[in-house]
């Protein structure tokens, strides 16, 4: 057939890049509606003339579903407010040693980049890539801080790490469609106001959301070999092995990594780290098959699993401590055979790092009992994740209560969503088993 015969119009190069591109996103968009993307951006992005491009880029995921948190970064503004008003930084350990005035100069910074962000993200002019956007970008008080204190005998004054983010009211604002900004700060219960690091912040977000991804957008390219050639893609196993290799990294990129590893071993399957300089470069790396920057992936080493009997040993060898010192009842190896059948358990690399028993009673209740983490992954959200399969587990099974029976772990299962019981409450089988001389107290979830 004569091209000039036909109906079809023929489109230019750029025109059939484009629609192939978009062809070509479309299993991306698929996969990201309703995903948590925790966002970092340093305060050298946000000084950026091209700031405003990424926020309409931001816009865009917001607009394809994505649950997103931003954190911002700060150090840049800080350093230059500091100069101009002639007060000396100290750091410690890769943190700011925050004074009181030193803080002001923080509290200023932050208002001023929050507004400033929040100024970009109202704008909707006709024939921009916001026109037509209502998105509430949500700020508050999410981190429940503490002070540093005293390390090594530096004094932190106000700088702080978190305690505890408040992740229903983050959840409740993202499933309502809003944008969570985040600047690099905490309060105490005391109302203090303390300094806390913004990459730190981005990982402890993104591990206690569960986010799918944590996004580190900087002045780095992404994560080079020795050879200083961009790596598009590695694992954390990998990631460990270059930290142990690679002399010439700078203690600064030393934490960084750090910190991407703590992230994805806390359960953050993909961190992304992304050069700011690249225009597009979020698209770039989210919505192409090879990206621009780094993505590190788990190590896919580690499950969760029904224990069989050959998992005996390593259960034993993980709750003896905990037996020792009376956190945990203590069993035998011929109740831990008879029992295994209740048993989950985590295995990294054959090795047993958390396990916790389900007992159920009748077809209502069910006791979570056994549950332990290894010391060197605690405080990493194996134990949310260990109790959330055994949850899903039990209500698949149309159990509708759970109760421990606890002497020291009283504060995590009320955290979790347990209130507290009385004896009476449990089923008659497990009253008649109860300990009176470890006398632990009871507390029941209902699922």
């Amino acid at each position: 057939m004569n091209p000039n015969d036909s109906n079809i119009t023929l489109l230019s190069n750029s025109d059939i890049d484009f629609v192939h591109w978009f062809r070509n996103a479309a299993p991306y968009i698929n996969a990201f509606r309703d995903k948590t993307f925790v966002i970092y951006f340093s305060g050298d992005v946000l000084a950026d003339d091209e700031f405003p491009s990424l926020v309409h880029d931001i816009v865009l995921l917001n607009s394809l579903g994505v649950k997103l948190v931003l954190v911002h970064g700060a150090r840049s503004q800080i350093e230059k407010r500091l100069k101009t008003l002639e007060i000396q930084s100290q750091f410690s350990q890769g943190l700011r040693v925050t004074d009181y005035k030193t803080m002001q100069v923080i509290k200023e910074a932050s208002g001023c980049i929050r507004l400033n962000i929040e100024g970009l993200f109202t704008t909707n002019l006709k024939y921009t890539p916001m026109a037509g956007s209502r998105i509430n970008i949500i700020s508050g008080n999410f981190i429940i801080a503490k002070p540093k204190g005293i390390i090594d005998g530096v004094d932190f004054h106000h700088t702080g790490e978190i305690r505890r983010i408040d992740i229903d009211s983050i959840l409740h604002s993202l499933n309502a469609g809003d944008v969570i900004l985040m600047s690099p700060v905490g309060y105490s219960p005391t109302g203090e106001i303390f300094n806390i690091n913004g990459e730190d912040l981005a990982a402890e977000t993104s591990i206690a959301l569960n986010a799918d991804k944590l996004i580190f957008i900087d002045d780095i390219s992404g994560i080079k070999d020795e050879t200083a050639q961009l790596i598009s893609e590695l694992t954390t196993r990998n990631l460990n092995q270059l930290l142990k290799n690679n002399k010439q990294l700078t203690e600064e990129l030393r934490r960084h990594y750090q910190r991407i590893i703590y992230a994805s071993d806390g359960g953050v399957n993909r961190v992304h780290v992304i050069d700011r300089n690249i225009e597009g470069a979020v698209l770039l790396e989210l919505f192409t098959q090879n990206g621009i920057g780094t993505l590190i992936t788990t190590d896919k080493l580690e499950d969760i699993r029904l224990a069989t009997i050959e998992d005996v040993n390593g259960i034993i060898k993980l709750i003896s401590p905990l037996e020792e010192s009376g956190f945990l009842v203590k069993r035998s190896r011929e109740r831990l055979e008879t029992e295994i059948n209740n048993f989950y358990i985590i295995e990294r690399e054959n090795t047993i790092i958390g396990c916790s028993a389900l007992y159920p009673f009748n077809d209502q209740q069910a006791e979570l009992a056994c549950m332990a983490i290894a010391p060197d992954y605690q405080s990493q959200g194996r134990g949310d994740k260990l109790f959330n399969h055994i949850c899903k587990c039990a209500r698949k099974s149309g159990l509708k209560h759970l109760f421990v029976l606890t002497t020291q772990a009283t504060h995590w299962f009320i955290e979790h969503g347990f209130e507290k019981a009385s004896l009476e409450d449990l089923p008659d089988e497990k009253q008649a088993l109860y300990n009176y001389q470890r006398n632990s107290a009871v507390y029941i979830k209902n699922l």
